[in-house]
C-alpha cells in the first residue's frame, strides 16, 4: 500500500526545477528561524525599552518636582529674608510714624498689635490709625509704604471725612500690615 500523497511527490522530483526545491525549503526554514528569533528578541528589546521609557518619564516627572520645590525653597527663603525680625517691630512703627513726617502727613496716633499665624515662628503685625493731610502729600506717603524695602501691606484704607475745600485736607483710617519673622533664620519647614 502506497500513501496517497507518494505518487504526488514522485512527480515533482522528477520535474526540472527539483534540484532547487531543497534549498527553497532550506531558505524557508532560515526565514522562518530567523523571523522566530527576531520575533523573540525584538519582543524583549520592545519590552525593555517600554520599561525604561516609563523610567525615563518618572525620573524626569521626579527631577521636575525637585527643581519646582527648589525653586519653592529659594522663594520662600527670598520673602523670609525680606520680613523684619520681631524686636524689630517697634522701630517698624516708628519708621512709619516718621514716613509720615517726611512725607507731611499727620499721623497722630498709631496703635499696634499682632497675631498669631498658620506658620511656625511667624507673627502677623498690624498698625492702625488715623492719616491726615493732602491728596499729594497722602499718595506719597502710601506710595512710600508700599515701596519700602520691608514687606508692608496696605489692608484697609477708608475715608472718614475730608477738610474744608479750601484747606484741601482729607482724613483717612488706615491698617497696615505685615509680618514678622523669629529669631531663626531659616524659615520653618512647612
Amino acid at each position: 500500500m502506497m500513501w496517497p500523497g507518494l505518487d504526488r511527490l514522485q512527480r515533482t522530483w522528477r520535474q526540472p526545477y527539483a534540484p532547487i526545491l531543497p534549498w527553497v525549503a532550506f531558505v524557508a526554514t532560515l526565514v522562518a528561524m530567523s523571523y522566530a528569533i527576531h520575533a523573540l528578541a525584538l519582543g524583549t528589546a520592545k519590552q525593555e525599552q517600554v520599561r525604561l521609557e516609563a523610567d525615563w518619564m518618572k525620573a524626569r516627572q521626579q527631577l521636575n518636582r525637585h527643581k519646582e520645590a527648589k525653586k519653592a525653597k529659594a522663594d520662600l527663603q527670598r520673602v523670609w529674608s525680606v520680613l523684619p525680625l520681631f524686636r524689630d517691630f517697634a522701630p517698624l512703627a516708628l519708621g512709619v510714624t516718621e514716613e509720615a513726617k517726611r512725607d507731611q502727613v499727620t499721623l497722630p496716633a498709631l496703635s499696634y498689635r499682632t497675631e498669631k499665624t498658620a506658620v511656625a515662628d511667624a507673627t502677623k503685625a498690624i498698625l492702625q490709625g488715623t492719616v491726615t493731610g493732602r491728596y499729594e502729600d497722602l499718595r506719597r506717603f502710601l506710595y512710600n509704604l508700599e515701596s519700602a524695602e520691608e514687606l508692608l501691606f496696605i489692608e484697609d484704607l477708608n475715608l472718614v471725612r475730608s477738610g474744608n475745600v479750601q484747606d484741601q485736607q482729607l482724613t483717612f483710617n488706615i491698617r497696615i500690615s505685615t509680618y514678622l519673622r523669629g529669631e531663626h533664620l531659616q524659615p520653618p519647614v512647612p
